[in-house]
């Protein structure tokens, strides 16, 4: 019986939110495409966990919704007790682009009219929601959202505004409200968490600890109307704020690396700062980097060939007018490089790279750090893939999947 689903607005995200159920020992599938009602079913009855991975935060609001509203309405009808829209941890979104307050609009929908809880704060990531303040980490140093370096001129959806509540009220006319750590009179240990407001389209949780997800997770559950879909958005937090809830006794995610893995293509759409400074510890580890241009496919093919140990093919020199067709050109170079264990960095260039790799299922084999996650891949075009998100990863994680070798499933995760 399905006890959680969600829709990850892209698809590194996606996976954060499947690893955050199946940490806990919770059965968990990332589903890269709607399949019929009758697989679904199939599915449900093996799998605790059901997640689609979409692009809607790559969308205009009107194809957000063509995105959209069709997996919520078969993930509800699945009967799960909660029903996430998953949301980058720094809440990447506009009016007019990966609309957050678009998404709640539909939720609410498809799922009833309750009142819906918006968490974003992730604390393992450095991202914590005060007073609905949004803060983020950037090479150890804590931020205010609008003056976070990367996200303060993000080139598709800069953040001047860290109080969520303003932010998202641009997004959507329903009305907002926020719940704030000082209403959560010792939190940690409380056995009836605060109550969540009512009569609002939607409520700001704050969070700065697990403690704070664990006892949200509570009383998200417990308040939920009775016998309908409580209806959600948030973070890999939110994810880890229900799972904790769904199975008090989890325990902790798995990790570590172990034998030679043999080569790695990297294909990369992310323009962060943090990617490039792992583009550039590949290349001063003795990788293949190549710009992305017409002849990268063959010269990577080439570098394969001749034993690299990795190559990587980068967009960092193109301007983001100019990124259009990059999904397509990157998987067309994943299908003629014949790798099998291939790293696709970025969470906007992940969901359309896999889609066009008819990749048709995720299911999770281990955590390499927080939020950046391998995967087995159900494709015909690669056994396993590392979805990084852009800002997220050590400096070294390219070399260190290289050197990765056997897959130790996670419980509740494996194949």
């Amino acid at each position: 019986m399905v006890e959680a689903a969600f829709y990850g607005d892209d698809f590194t995200g996606s996976t954060d939110a499947m690893v955050q159920f199946a940490r806990v020992g919770l059965r968990a599938v990332l589903l890269v495409r709607l399949p019929s009602a009758s697989e679904l079913r199939e599915l449900a009855e093996r799998y605790d966990v059901i997640g689609v991975a979409g692009i809607a935060r790559s969308l205009p609001p009107d194809e957000q919704e063509a995105e959209l509203r069709p997996v919520l309405e078969a993930l509800r009808d699945l009967g799960p007790r909660v029903l996430q829209y998953k949301v980058c941890s720094t809440a990447d979104s506009s009016p007019t682009r990966g609309s957050i307050g678009r998404a709640l609009e539909i939720g609410r929908e498809v799922c009833g009219p309750a009142v819906v809880p918006i968490l974003i704060a992730q604390p393992e990531l450095g991202r914590y929601t005060v007073f609905s303040h949004h803060f983020a980490a950037e090479a150890g140093i804590i931020h205010r959202l609008d003056r976070q370096p990367t996200m303060s001129t993000h080139p598709s959806t800069p953040m001047h505004e860290s109080d969520l509540r303003h932010h998202l009220s641009h997004q959507t006319t329903l009305p907002l409200t926020a719940l704030h750590l000082t209403a959560y009179s010792n939190l940690a240990t409380t056995v009836q968490p605060p109550a969540m407001p009512s009569g609002v389209g939607a409520v700001v949780l704050d969070a700065l600890t697990d403690a704070d997800l664990r006892a949200l997770g509570t009383m998200i559950l417990r308040d939920g109307p009775a016998g309908e879909v409580r209806f959600v958005i948030g973070s890999g937090g939110m994810s880890r704020a229900l799972a904790l809830a769904l199975r008090p006794g989890g325990g902790a995610v798995g990790s570590g690396t172990s034998g030679a893995g043999g080569p790695v293509l990297v294909v990369s759409g992310s323009q962060s700062r943090r990617t490039a400074e792992q583009i550039e510890h590949a290349r001063s580890a003795g990788w293949i980097v190549l710009p992305f241009a017409d002849d990268a496919p063959r010269k990577a093919v080439a570098a394969i060939a001749a034993g690299a140990d990795g190559v990587v093919v980068h967009t960092n020199e193109l301007s983001p007018d100019n990124l259009s067709q990059v999904p397509a050109g990157l998987a067309d170079l994943v299908r003629k490089a014949a790798v099998r264990r291939v790293v696709v960095a970025g969470g906007d260039t992940s969901g359309q790279v896999l889609r066009q790799l008819d990749v048709t299922a995720l299911e999770l084999a281990r955590s390499l750090c927080p939020g950046v996650h391998l995967c087995h891949a159900t494709s015909p075009y690669l056994d396993e893939v590392l979805l990084k998100p852009g800002q997220l990863g050590p400096v070294t994680l390219f070399t260190d999947f290289q050197l990765s070798g056997g897959l130790v499933p996670l419980r509740g995760g494996g194949r």
